[in-house]
């Protein structure tokens, strides 16, 4: 393997790792932290909220794009493997 492909390899591994970690801890609070419907009134807790929805939202289409280029990194090897 390539130093270059090792590069790509490691930076998709970190990065996918990074966007895991935020996917966590954004559902989690929301989930478990945050008040829900007429709990929250108005105020931080709604803005806080509607923050972390967005934030959670991007960050699993960035997941899933770095979930996409991790495959086609791995395309050979998968292939390889299918065909045992």
């Amino acid at each position: 393997m390539t130093s270059n492909r090792s590069l790509k390899l490691w930076m998709v591994n970190v990065v996918s790792f990074f966007l895991l970690v935020l996917l966590s801890v954004t559902g989690l609070m929301n989930w478990l932290v945050l008040p829900k419907g007429y709990e929250a009134r108005k105020g931080f807790a709604v803005t806080a909220r509607h923050f972390l929805v967005d934030v959670h939202e991007w960050a699993g289409l960035a997941f899933m794009v770095i979930i996409g280029i991790h495959i086609v990194l791995h395309w050979s090897y998968i292939r390889h493997n299918l065909g045992k």
